[in-house]
């Protein structure tokens, strides 16, 4: 059973370039029905309850992806050093467990009320207030005053929301460094995926609400590797997620007909090989299972 996750963060997306017009992908009445759920993000029983749980596989996938990438440990701060651009970040579900971890992470979502409820959570841990900083603002706004800052980009249940993706990856490629990783997690699109995650998720079960959702706005694997490759990025995993909603745990599947994870890297300069060879997907799959 495969529960199709739900995140409320609807980003404008169009980059500020001299030959196209701006236009938004931000659905006021979107807005207005999502900011009615702001105030949940922390109700682990509530609406998020499939996020959270999320967090038991997709942490331990970025820590590991990234230490296997990296020659640097810090004991008890494994990702110290790492500056981490939380995309989407609602009430700061995955930023936190990320700062824990040791980087100084930095979250945007265009939702003024999310962004509020964030910072009231981050503020009860003197160590998390210290290592995030939250805005209210989409990606495109801030390309300018972080061009290739971040060392990390993770946009976790947002491509399906968006209404350029196109656009959407450009502007991550310009804000990352070169040879920095990029993770998305998102939803396929295939006939399972609209019977499971709106039919029976949404219109039958009301596990997410009704409307969170547009099957069309589904994005399949194939689809956006192509994009990231095509961007200057070099796809090393994708990997298959499964909610179990007897459990409501989430583990890692070969299918990626439902949802699934990706991990790209930005080019680095001419001749350079990726840092991600040093581990197989396999290997990194594995360690991500068991981590935690």
């Amino acid at each position: 059973i495969s529960l199709m996750t739900i995140h409320l963060s609807l980003f404008r997306l169009t980059a500020k370039r001299p030959f196209s017009t701006s236009r938004s992908s931000v659905d006021s009445e979107e807005i207005k029905k999502f900011q009615l759920l702001a105030h949940k993000w922390w109700d682990e029983e509530g609406e998020y309850a499939a996020l959270h749980s999320m967090n038991d596989i997709r942490v331990p996938f970025i820590r590991d992806t990234l230490l296997s990438m990296s020659h640097n440990y810090h004991l008890g701060n494994p990702l110290s050093g790492v500056k981490i651009l939380d995309v989407g970040c609602g009430g700061g579900l995955l930023s936190e467990p990320l700062a824990r971890l040791g980087a100084s992470v930095t979250g945007i979502d265009p939702l003024e009320d999310n962004i509020r409820t964030a910072d009231q959570h981050k503020s009860f841990d003197p160590v998390l207030a210290k290592r995030i900083q939250y805005k209210s603002s989409s990606l495109e706004e801030i390309v300018e005053e972080s061009m290739e800052t971040f060392d990390v980009i993770v946009a976790s249940e947002v491509v399906e929301h968006v209404a350029d993706l196109e656009t959407f990856i450009k502007c991550c490629s310009q804000v990352l460094k070169p040879e920095g990783s990029l993770f998305i997690t998102t939803i396929n699109k295939t006939q399972l995926s609209y019977i499971l995650g709106i039919v029976v998720a949404e219109k039958i079960m009301g596990i997410v609400p009704e409307g969170t959702h547009e099957w069309e706005k589904f994005v399949p694997p194939e689809e956006l590797e192509h994009l990231l490759e095509s961007n200057g990025f070099s796809v090393k995993t994708v990997n298959g997620m499964l909610y179990n909603l007897l459990w409501g745990s989430w583990s890692w599947m070969e299918s990626t007909s439902l949802n699934y994870a990706v991990h790209a890297v930005k080019s680095g300069a001419p001749g350079q090989s990726g840092p991600t060879d040093a581990l197989s997907e396999t290997d990194i799959q594995q360690r991500s299972a068991t981590a935690g």
